[in-house]
């Protein structure tokens, strides 16, 4: 569980996002994070670019963890990252999502 000092973690406005990703995600109804998802974020070095291997059901928010790790070492290193998603359609709504 996330430490009640550390509870802001769970907004993600806590990780220094660019305004206009906060609005984004904001206006598809996602202010915070569960907090499992918060947990993973906090593991280890895994913002500085370490490895992170987790597991949960279906529809449980997997991906916001990876676009948020993906998004923050783009933004913070300029390099570029590579998506691999499952089916085509999802590769379509990620593309125009995160565009």
């Amino acid at each position: 569980n996330v430490p009640e000092d550390q509870a802001d973690k769970l907004l993600l406005a806590s990780w220094g996002l660019p305004k206009a990703v906060l609005e984004t995600y904001h206006s598809l109804g996602v202010v915070q994070m569960f907090e499992w998802q918060a947990e993973c974020l906090m593991l280890g070095q895994v913002l500085e670019g370490k490895n992170l291997v987790y597991s949960a059901p279906t529809s449980a928010g997997k991906t916001l963890v990876a676009e948020l790790l993906i998004l923050k070492r783009v933004l913070e290193t300029r390099k570029k990252a590579l998506l691999i998603l499952p089916f085509v359609s999802v590769a379509k709504e990620k593309k125009r999502y995160l565009q």
